[in-house]
């Protein structure tokens, strides 16, 4: 379709798993973050058993990331975290080591409070490793949420370029029927004039024998006679050139719909391009003007003839808008201001307004086909 940008294509499909790595890798960093703080206010938690003996500052550290680790709900979607906690002399409180069968045990409460306290005193070191595993509940999620959310997106854009379709074929469809119909009434005149022409032929005929055989009779009526053949040979050239003149428009009508065909067969790209080719030119040429959309796309389907005149027009505007040659005034609704219009070409139309600091906005581009269709445009113009 040529509404179906591949850009935003290939958007579509290489989005997605890119925002998925970043996404898993960003969430990574906030939980590893955010777990750090938890887990430096958790490690020791009630600091009176450590202080008065009871309790042990391994056993504490331990117990404690242990009761926070389960109480995390992200470990059950497939986030891993991993904690380390050592002193600041490189004594590893957790995770938790086999002690060695020969070391002593001490059991003086006011022996262990001294060492928690000295431990404690020295600084503990935090360091916690979160990892969101791939193919998992919550990393698919992310996943899945990214692909629909994009395709999606895809959907609306590919609505969107099938009814602009929908709507360029309709109104081709209807300006094929039109030509259709001017072509078969005057296929229809051409032969009512055929038969004109058959009819004042042998009626020319049956005159000339009749004035030959006036002439044997009486000469006296010779004269009108000949005024009448004159007459009649007058018409007749009359009636044949008029019928050629049909055949002739007969012939540009059929060339025009063939034409037709073909662009529509083509599709609009090249009248895209020509138009986005056309707006970018008049940007950087006419710095007094503005040029609507609508303009632009009118001017990219004249012939190139008629595009020359129709520049010409612009360069005036933007140079001597008061030196234009205005045709007539055209008035929309009540209240939405003065457009002008402005002839090039025999068969072009301009249409431009200005506004109140005197600057000039050019609003449609056409032809006398499409004045109609352009001054229903100019009547809905804000």
């Amino acid at each position: 379709m040529k509404y179906l940008s591949f850009k935003i294509l290939l958007s579509c499909i290489l989005l997605p798993p890119l925002l998925y790595v970043f996404s898993v890798q960003g969430l990574e960093t906030w939980l590893q973050r955010k777990y750090t703080r938890e887990v430096e206010q958790a490690c020791t938690g009630d600091t009176a058993p450590l202080f008065s003996g009871n309790l042990r500052l391994r056993d504490a550290v331990s117990a404690n990331i242990d009761r926070f680790l389960r109480n995390r709900r992200l470990t059950a979607w497939g986030v891993r975290i991993g904690v380390t906690v050592t002193t600041a002399g490189g004594l590893l409180l957790y995770p938790p080591v086999i002690e060695e069968p020969h070391a002593p045990l001490v059991s003086d409460p006011m022996k262990i409070a001294a060492e928690n306290y000295r431990l404690m005193q020295a600084g503990l070191r935090v360091k916690v490793q979160v990892t969101l595993a791939y193919n998992t509940l919550l990393t698919n999620a992310i996943l899945a949420f990214y692909i629909l959310f994009f395709g999606l997106l895809l959907y609306v854009y590919y609505r969107k370029g099938a009814h602009r379709v929908r709507q360029e074929a309709l109104e081709k469809n209807r300006e094929i029927e039109r030509l259709k119909s001017y072509e078969e009434k005057r296929s229809r005149g051409l032969k009512t004039l055929q038969t004109e022409r058959q009819r004042l032929s042998a009626e020319l005929e049956g005159l000339r024998r009749k004035v030959e055989r006036e002439k044997n009779r009486a000469s006296r009526n010779e004269d009108q006679m000949i005024e009448e053949i004159v007459a009649l040979e007058k018409k007749i050239a009359e009636n044949i050139a008029l019928q050629n003149t049909q055949q002739r428009e007969i012939e540009s009508l059929t060339a025009k719909i063939q034409s037709y065909e073909k662009r529509r067969k083509r599709g609009g790209k090249h009248k895209a391009k020509a138009s986005d080719a056309a707006a970018r030119r008049f940007k950087a040429l006419y710095k007094n003007l503005t040029i609507g959309r609508r303009a632009v796309e009118g001017f990219a389907e004249l012939t190139d003839d008629m595009q020359i005149k129709a520049e010409e027009i612009i360069h005036q505007l933007n140079e001597e808008p008061d030196s234009v040659p205005i045709k007539r005034k055209v008035f929309g609704k009540k209240g939405m201001g003065t457009f002008f219009e402005v002839l090039f070409a025999y068969n072009g139309r301009l249409y431009f307004r200005k506004g109140k600091d005197q600057g000039v906005e050019i609003l449609a581009i056409g032809t006398k086909n499409s004045q109609a269709r352009d001054l229903e445009f100019l009547r809905n113009v804000p």
